[in-house]
């Protein structure tokens, strides 16, 4: 039968090979984590296609469309769409894309997510505002967040959060929202994570009352504005392990601020990790998350982020 004929589409055999690929990958499937992403495999370019609607034929005319509805909208005088404009000028179009890929190639919902980027940033500028590189780097050094250097079967890059040592009057809320946004900044710059997005492990193992009662729930609002509509993100998936039974109090000031398709994507595993353990395999796990790896090193990713600490400038972002 021939492509179109009746209601049916034939699909080429090397469309067909590339979606059984995606059905089998595994961790070594992936490009490396750090750096620019010199080629996509073409199974991602295949991810890209069906999950996001990405043609390389129409790709630039996207960008310029979304360049273009920047442009309108700020004419319309309204002072969000005025800053939008503000931000995103110079900007090349490897960064629009991040938005329209994130919002499957839709312009009018990628215009809204640039518009989120901003209002978040406006919103809170003590976590952008005559930042040091230097003292972002020493938050990512504690471990406050961690990132694998591998990706996960799924092409994920996975995001570590260890709150068991963590101290709160020596790193604050805000500095570790402060390093989150940095990476997301960073890690956004490579395309095969644009399209695979991201995953996170919290590991409440040895939560305290004490870190419990800390907790405000105005943070807690900033952390997940953070995660819906504020970057050019894919959140693909949320996992919670080892949380004691207080967890609950923390979780249910969170919850009612998650839009459903987030919700949908929070995974509260307990001490039962056998389904995590589906997702996330645990040859690229540190022991301390339940992998054979070494023990979690922030100062080895750190390097990755900044480089040699010889070279590392203090400087804002």
């Amino acid at each position: 039968m021939s492509e179109g004929a009746g209601s049916f589409r034939v699909v080429p055999e090397e469309e067909q090979e590339l979606r059984a690929r995606l059905e089998r990958l595994t961790t070594k499937d992936h490009g490396p984590v750090f750096g620019q992403c010199s080629e996509l495999p073409p199974h991602t370019l295949q991810k890209a296609k069906d999950e996001l609607n990405e043609r390389e034929e129409t790709r630039e005319e996207v960008v310029r469309e979304l360049q273009e509805l920047v442009r309108v909208q700020a004419a319309s005088g309204q002072e969000l769409a005025r800053a939008v404009a503000e931000k995103v000028q110079g900007r090349d179009s490897a960064f629009f894309l991040r938005f329209i890929r994130a919002r499957k190639f839709n312009v009018g919902r990628a215009y809204e997510l640039l518009r989120g980027y901003v209002h978040f940033r406006l919103q809170h500028p003590e976590l952008f505002d005559s930042l040091s590189l230097e003292a972002v780097r020493c938050t990512i050094e504690a471990g406050y967040p961690g990132v694998l250097s591998s990706r996960d079967k799924y092409g994920r890059v996975v995001m570590l959060f260890n709150i068991e040592n963590w101290d709160y009057g020596e790193i604050t809320f805000d500095e570790i929202l402060q390093a989150y946004c940095f990476i997301l900044e960073k890690l956004l710059e490579n395309e095969e994570t644009q399209i695979n997005g991201f995953c996170i492990v919290e590991n409440f193992k040895g939560f305290t009352m004490q870190q419990a009662a800390g907790l405000r729930a105005v943070d807690l609002r900033k952390m997940v504005d953070m995660l819906q509509d504020s970057f050019p993100a894919r959140f693909k998936a949320i996992h919670f392990i080892h949380q004691p039974w207080y967890f609950t109090t923390t979780y249910n000031v969170v919850r009612p601020f998650l839009k459903s398709k987030l919700l949908q994507r929070v995974f509260v595993h307990g001490d039962d990790l056998s389904g995590f353990f589906q997702e996330i395999d645990k040859d690229i796990l540190p022991t301390d998350f339940g992998g054979t790896l070494p023990k979690y090193d922030g100062k080895v990713v750190a390097e990755q982020l900044f480089g040699p600490r010889a070279q590392a400038q203090n400087t804002a972002f």
